[in-house]
């Protein structure tokens, strides 16, 4: 298979082209337990490794209940990504479906939050990954800069980025796994602990404040986001229908009750007001946990495998950013620059050198509360646009050609329309940061689509908008030999056409389109949905005016 080809049908509309292209030439090898390590791969990291703390300093021992909350804010968005990849089981992101139902304008604004939110995510890790660095050489007595740690890996992750090196997937799934069972039996042995209270988690959460809960929901959500991520090699995925959305749910139910629990049995064990450390919120809570729980060794054991899983985190992360910009500049919404492949190793080398950079301002300029907040905000966002487009597509359905899933998420549209206002809510609990941060991706948007991408981006044209352009305004000689035609191929003499005879009818007027093409053509003019296409009606209805010849 082309693959280049292929992306080229795909980022210009040709969905049925790319589709065909993925089905010959892609194997779909991935199964249940491939989607499901996989997503739960591009999921756990600093939702774990550091948010624990700052929740903790929000809302105190009942902080774990804010993971669940988050998680039913984000089970609609697993539920509408699946139902959109499934009409769609081809490589791509959030930002294909947005921009195929909203159109460019609000595809832009889409794509620079989706671009932003990750490259927070990652910026997140990395701030994260100096703190265990930090609490590893302490041990040593060695000095260093927090801030310099993290933008010499970020350069590192940069570079590694850029020469494209493609087994870092491979490493990833192992350090991730690493992590969770090393989580996993670090909670099991403070159960046996005598210090550990299981009582006061419990009781905490349920004691607190609404309204404080939803904010620390808020802040956790970040911790999910890679839950969809997965949607975007579905072209991969055997039997997409059924293994993509039954993957996402196991591996966002497993991800919420490791969230969930192994923060319940942290607050349990560690002693009251664990988190402040020389006057500020800790920003390794593993580190805190395993010393207390195993000894130093054991401490250092978790700083060092913290440092790898954050560093696989911040990797994976401004693959995914840079990989934003390189598909809008595809589209022509953003210049030329940032889907530039370098010569040697073939990667968008200025879309990850952009997004570094803004990874490396976020990290010297933005505390990481700001940072983690500002990545919730934006990715509660895009979940809520998730959402709001499975409702369009529903109700646009019949005159969409490439919407047309295999699977259709239950209950809806009430749990849409939950994702909706449960989102809209945490973003107000957030408070005027989020505002801010919102505000700003709007106005960027704004200012990135009339400034460049509404001079340069190219309308996509259908088949059927194809058709109808080349069907309008015939002249009357051509006008006398298409009604000539499809009388001919009207077989039954009743004044209308069968599908295969209004097939016949295209091919012999010497309109070039496909079998399926010209199915979506028919399709879509067969407006009663009775299978047949009326004569008189169809080209009254297309050729708006007959133009005479002269002479």
């Amino acid at each position: 298979m082309d693959l280049k080809g292929t992306a080229e049908k795909l980022i210009h509309g040709d969905v049925k082209g790319a589709m065909q292209d993925v089905g010959k030439g892609i194997e779909r090898t991935l199964g249940l337990s491939g989607v499901i390590i996989i997503s739960l791969s591009a999921m756990l990291g600093s939702g774990l490794f550091v948010l624990p703390s700052m929740a903790a300093d929000l809302m105190g021992d009942g902080m774990w209940l804010a993971y669940v909350l988050a998680a039913t804010v984000v089970l609609p968005g697993a539920i509408s990504k699946s139902e959109m990849a499934s009409a769609l089981p081809v490589s791509g992101g959030t930002y294909v479906y947005v921009e195929r139902t909203y159109g460019p304008l609000i595809g832009t604004i889409t794509g620079l939050g989706l671009w932003a939110s990750f490259l927070l995510k990652a910026a997140f890790a990395l701030i994260g990954l100096s703190a265990y660095m930090y609490a590893f050489t302490s041990f040593f007595d060695v000095e260093f800069n927090t801030i310099n740690v993290s933008l010499s890996v970020l350069v590192l992750v940069v570079v590694i980025n850029i020469l494209g090196v493609k087994k870092i997937k491979s490493i990833q799934a192992p350090i991730v796994g690493s992590a969770v069972a090393f989580l996993i039996l670090l909670s099991i042995a403070a159960l046996f602990m005598d210090s550990t209270d299981l009582a006061r988690p419990g009781k905490a959460a349920f004691d607190t404040d609404t309204l404080l809960l939803a904010e620390t929901a808020a802040l956790v959500f970040v911790a999910y986001a890679g839950v969809t991520k997965v949607a975007a090699i579905a072209g991969e995925i055997k039997n997409p229908g059924k293994n993509l959305p039954n993957g996402m749910y196991l591996s966002l139910l497993f991800a919420t009750l490791l969230y969930a629990g192994v923060a319940y049995v942290l607050m349990a064990a560690l002693p009251d007001q664990w988190w402040i450390q020389d006057g500020h919120t800790a920003q390794d809570p593993i580190f805190i946990f395993a010393t207390h729980v195993g000894g130093e060794t054991v401490g250092l054991f978790a700083a060092v495998l913290a440092i790898f899983t954050m560093a696989s985190m911040a990797l994976a992360g401004i693959l995914a950013s840079s990989r934003y910009l390189f598909a809008m500049s595809r589209d022509s919404l953003l210049p030329q620059l940032f889907e530039d492949l370098n010569p040697k190793w073939e990667t968008p080398h200025w879309a990850i050198i952009f997004t570094g950079g803004m990874m490396a301002f976020a990290i010297v300029f933005l505390p990481v509360y700001d940072v983690a907040k500002l990545a919730s905000g934006f990715q509660i966002m895009v979940f809520i646009v998730i959402n709001s487009c499975v409702i369009v597509l529903r109700q646009l359905k019949r005159n969409l050609e490439w919407y047309q899933p295999t699977y259709k998420g239950p209950f809806y549209p009430v749990i849409q329309l939950w994702g909706i206002v449960a989102g809209a809510a945490l973003i107000w609990m957030m408070g005027e940061k989020a505002f801010i941060g919102a505000g700003a991706a709007v106005l960027i948007g704004l200012i990135t689509y009339y400034g460049y991408g509404k001079k340069h981006s190219h309308p996509r044209e259908t088949p059927f908008e194809s058709f109808r352009k080349q069907f309008t305004n015939p002249t009357k000689s051509e006008h006398d030999r298409r009604i000539s035609v499809f009388h001919a191929a009207d077989l039954g003499g009743k004044n209308h056409l069968t599908l295969s005879e209004f097939q016949h009818a295209l091919e012999s007027l010497d309109f070039e389109f496909k079998s399926d093409e010209s199915r979506l053509i028919f399709h879509k003019s067969d407006l009663n949905g009775d299978g047949f296409v009326d004569i008189d009606e169809f080209i009254t209805t297309f050729e708006n005016e007959i133009i005479e010849e002269e002479g």
